[in-house]
């Protein structure tokens, strides 16, 4: 009898620890606490309420089964993981009264705006959401009144919202339809996005990921088709983006497929973007941008801010209008009113390689930097880079303007000085191994550089 007494303790105990919780399996099925899969049914309380229970059992998993889930703002709670089965589809709602406002504590630009959100986390642990099932923000019903900033942002939620969370998994989930950026990760560490298909077209600013002075990120094997911005890294705060890993995606834009920028506050360090394909997108009808996308890759510094230790390798880009957009401009864009307007920041130690880029437009790639602000080592090899050609007027480097305060866009300057590559206030620039091709006759050289110290390039 006295071992017995000693071993139902340890025996339910050890089932505790196994499950993370107080329930035996560890998984809270939203249907057990009221949810309705109708696509009709406003389920915001049910599924709240599965997220609290298993929470406060010490975490687990929500699952969603097969079904129609209506519901506004879910906030998910430490140890949380959401899993919707293959079926199942998390439907936003189309009123934005079931989106309450949420303020972040963490100061960032865009903070007075970026209030609602069907997924929102803040300061949390061990959170994800995973599984083969949807996520539909319904974002088409959320329509823009204005042209003024930061107005035409106050009403359109996005869909997944994570500020200064740890130890974050996306896995295999299908998002679409967001009336904002699809997710924004702000201040997060330990993020990891795996399988995750996105499609986002139904709005403006329709983002697939916007990662925002993020620390240890690995993303891969996804697949994003957007209207905006494609695979998107920001600073919006002091945080830079920083130890980053991307690999094995398919990406599809209107805009830029792979960006780091606009936003620059914190910069971007140690980021390796790896065996990834641009094509052109499904939807043949653009809200931002050109059908087949504007750029495949830019590397962006506008708002101050340190780019540095960028490693891009194993692209094939397929459409877009400018192959690859280097810039470092002087937008200055304060990240909140209190502080003070950034320095020029700086721009070096990129390393891109082996790209194949085809069905391109006229416009051609740059490297840019400014006036005593020069970009700096930038390295690249084996591009095989086919423009369409067909300029038969020379473009004088002089007639191209600074642009220091404008927008960063690939198409900014117009039609460039080089069918290839336009390089400009740069020292340290190579191009080796490399074929710059036109399809029709050009009258431009592949090759234009102003104030360049220390060119070298080899291509044919």
């Amino acid at each position: 009898m006295k071992a017995k007494r000693i071993i139902l303790p340890l025996f339910f105990t050890l089932c505790i620890a196994l499950s993370g919780c107080n329930n035996p399996s560890g998984r809270y099925s939203i249907i057990s606490y009221g949810a309705v899969g109708d696509g009709q049914t406003l389920n915001t309380k049910h599924i709240q309420d599965a997220i609290d229970a298993c929470a406060g059992n010490g975490g687990g998993v929500v699952v969603f089964p097969p079904g129609n889930y209506l519901s506004g703002t879910i906030i998910l709670k430490d140890k949380v993981i959401l899993n919707l089965a293959k079926e199942a589809t998390l439907l936003g709602s189309t009123r934005v009264d079931d989106y309450p406002e949420i303020s972040s504590a963490y100061r960032h630009y865009g903070d007075v705006y970026e209030k609602r959100s069907l997924i929102f986390a803040e300061n949390l642990v061990g959170i994800g959401i995973t599984g083969r099932g949807t996520i539909d923000g319904q974002g088409g019903a959320f329509k823009v009144t204005t042209k003024q900033k930061p107005d035409r942002y106050f009403d359109r939620p996005f869909v997944i919202r994570m500020i200064s969370c740890k130890d974050i998994l996306i896995k295999d989930i299908n998002l679409q339809n967001s009336a904002m950026w699809m997710q924004h990760y702000l201040d997060c560490e330990d993020l990891r996005i795996t399988g995750i298909s996105v499609f986002n077209h139904c709005n403006q600013n329709n983002d697939m990921i916007d990662i925002d002075g993020c620390r240890n990120v690995i993303i891969s094997d996804c697949r994003g088709d957007t209207d905006d911005d494609g695979m998107t890294f920001k600073s919006t705060s002091p945080s830079p983006c920083e130890n980053i890993t991307v690999t094995n995606c398919v990406l599809s834009s209107h805009c830029n497929a792979i960006k780091c920028g606009t936003e620059s506050t914190g910069g971007f360090k140690n980021i390796s973007i790896s065996n990834c394909v641009i094509r052109p997108s499904l939807d043949t009808l653009p809200i931002f941008g050109y059908p087949q996308g504007t750029s495949g890759i830019s590397l962006e510094i506008v708002d101050g801010g340190i780019m540095d230790g960028i490693a891009i390798s194993n692209i094939v880009i397929d459409g877009p209008e400018v192959p690859l957009f280097i810039r470092l401009g002087n937008r200055a864009r304060k990240y909140n009113p209190e502080v003070s307007e950034p320095e020029i920041g700086k721009l070096s130690n990129v390393v891109i390689s082996n790209i194949v880029a085809r069905n391109v437009g006229k416009t051609g790639s740059s490297i840019t930097g400014l006036p005593a602000h020069p970009v700096r080592n930038i390295h690249l090899s084996n591009l095989i880079f086919e423009y369409p050609g067909g300029i038969s007027d020379q473009v004088n480097p002089s007639d191209i303007p600074e642009m220091e305060k404008h927008y960063p866009e690939g198409t900014m300057y117009g039609i460039l000085p080089s069918f290839g590559m336009f390089i400009r206030h740069a020292e340290n620039i190579s191009i080796t191994g490399s074929q710059f091709s036109c399809l029709e006759k050009d009258v431009r050289p592949p090759v234009v550089s102003e104030d360049v110290i220390g060119l070298k390039y080899l291509i044919q």
